[in-house]
């Protein structure tokens, strides 16, 4: 049996019946990665010493607690988390040359909740630098491989964590949303991606790229295992202001109730976009399943939507301006010692230790909030904003979730992009609304196009992200596509 192929609920009911250890899990998953990751690159830092003593602890909690282990769901689960989320003693990079040798000196919020739940962390996933991406190739580290094609990109900015989860490498891995950046990796490694709603789970320990927009959130091989993530990770946090203190409901509920009845907004002009003939009849098939389960499909306008691109990339640099401004040199980092002066110090040791993207991002966004042109891009970028989330809260009135495709293409080959930065960024065409207006957002796998995966969106009301998981689990009961698996 490869047990690193077990999802989150059939590796619980093996631990809890006594069939496997969680030691026999964390070893399987470290053999899988000396086995693929080679290929892959997904890895930044595997804690193969650390991982097993914590495998070590979680068994001898499961043996104490007995039959009260069902209580704590991720017990003995091995797990990756995203590189710019912030691990007690382990290295913590941001796939920045800037942060190589930086070790965190606490826990995110979420690695937290997840240690105290018992999950084993294996070790940390390549991202693009600072989540500034698409494709994970912006890494300082190195390009992140799809394992459907080992010459095409994973998607970003989260592509470590997705390739990691599609070729069996963990059970679940943690990745962060800003833009799309669970959704799109999610979609071009066919496994499911959840963006929570801004504020269901905490910031606290997350190195910042976009702060009005961050989210961290699971990847996973099915919808069930998602809730079961989110269920740990979501609530309020004391050092995290933007999480409110709204319940966290039993995400399990849900996959008691069917999708009959349900309305289904479906945008008709983000299907048009789509114009690979294959691609839109994957995406097409997956609307007439929803509708074979008893979900009613109602066609949705979002004329504001073709803004999201221009808004998201003017407030996007302009909050990493602001973020990475800390990054100067002095305090931890990189600090170069071929310097004459203070102001040496920050440019080169910027200079060296920032790669072109965010260097790009840095210049777009100071002089966005420059004197005299701040009026012009800045605020009115935040007006628009405030148009899209009002366009999607108005219509998400009318319906119980709304259906896009999650991409435009299916993942596109490394280097394909790299010359023509605007084309990198109309990846993110449908994802950056929900961003933008703070709502959940869910990718499914749906079928494959030339070979290669292609996923659908789900967008929800804010805080409600058990009607996409119901809707997303249904989906996946009555289809395969989430159990098909790269051969490498």
């Amino acid at each position: 049996m490869n047990l690193n192929r077990l999802t989150i609920k059939q590796a619980q009911e093996k631990l809890a019946n006594g069939e496997i250890t969680s030691v026999d899990l964390t070893k399987a998953c470290l053999a899988r990665i000396k086995e693929v990751d080679d290929k892959i690159k997904a890895c930044l830092t595997v804690c193969a010493d650390e991982a097993l003593a914590e495998a070590k602890e979680a068994d001898k909690r499961r043996k104490k607690l007995g039959a009260e282990a069902i209580s704590l769901p991720l017990l003995g689960i091995p797990y990756l988390a995203k590189d710019n989320i912030l691990t007690r003693g382990v290295r913590t990079t941001a796939a920045s040359k800037i942060l190589e040798n930086y070790i965190a000196p606490f826990d995110a919020t979420v690695i937290k909740k997840l240690r105290d739940a018992g999950a084993v962390l294996l070790g940390k996933t390549n991202l693009d630098e600072f989540a500034h991406g698409a494709s994970t190739e912006n890494s300082a580290f190195g390009s992140t491989h799809n394992p459907w094609d080992l010459e095409r990109v994973p998607g970003g900015s989260s592509g470590g964590s997705a390739a990691a989860v599609a070729a069996n490498i963990c059970l679940f891995a943690l990745g962060t949303d800003t833009g799309g950046s669970i959704r799109c990796p999610s979609s071009f490694c066919g496994v499911t991606g959840l963006k929570p709603t801004y504020g269901r789970s905490s910031r606290f320990g997350l190195l910042a790229m976009t702060s009005s927009t961050d989210v961290p959130g699971p990847i996973t091989k099915t919808v069930e295992d998602a809730s079961i993530v989110l269920k740990i990770i979501a609530g309020h946090d004391k050092h995290d202001a933007t999480t409110p203190e709204v319940e966290v409901p039993e995400y399990s509920e849900e996959f008691r109730k069917n999708i009959k009845g349900l309305k289904l907004g479906m945008v008709l002009e983000y299907f048009d976009q789509v114009t690979d003939k294959n691609f839109k009849e994957v995406l097409l098939k997956a609307v007439d399943k929803l509708k074979e389960l008893g979900a009613e499909i109602v066609p949705v306008k979002l004329p504001y939507a073709k803004y999201g691109i221009p808004v998201y990339y003017i407030i996007t640099p302009s909050e990493v301006s602001s973020n990475l401004a800390r990054f100067d040199g002095i305090r931890y980092g990189l600090s170069s010692d071929q310097v004459k002066s203070i102001t040496e110090v920050y440019t080169k040791s910027r200079g060296e230790g920032f790669g072109s993207e965010a260097k790009r991002r840095i210049m777009l966004g100071t002089y966005v909030l420059s004197a005299g042109y701040y009026d012009a891009y800045y605020l009115k970028a935040q007006k628009v904003r405030t148009k899209i989330k009002e366009e999607l809260d108005f219509e998400l009135e009318k319906v119980d979730a709304i259906i896009t495709p999650t991409q435009p293409t299916v993942a596109f080959k490394i280097g394909e992009k790299n010359s023509d930065p605007l084309q990198m960024y109309l990846e993110d065409i449908f994802v950056t609304g929900p961003s933008l207006a703070g709502l959940p957002a869910i990718s499914v796998p749906c079928g494959f196009s030339e070979g290669l995966p292609v996923g659908f969106q789900l967008i929800g009301k804010r805080f409600n992200e058990g009607m996409l998981l119901r809707i997303g689990h249904n989906y996946q009961e009555a289809t395969e596509w989430h159990n098909q698996k790269p051969s490498i």
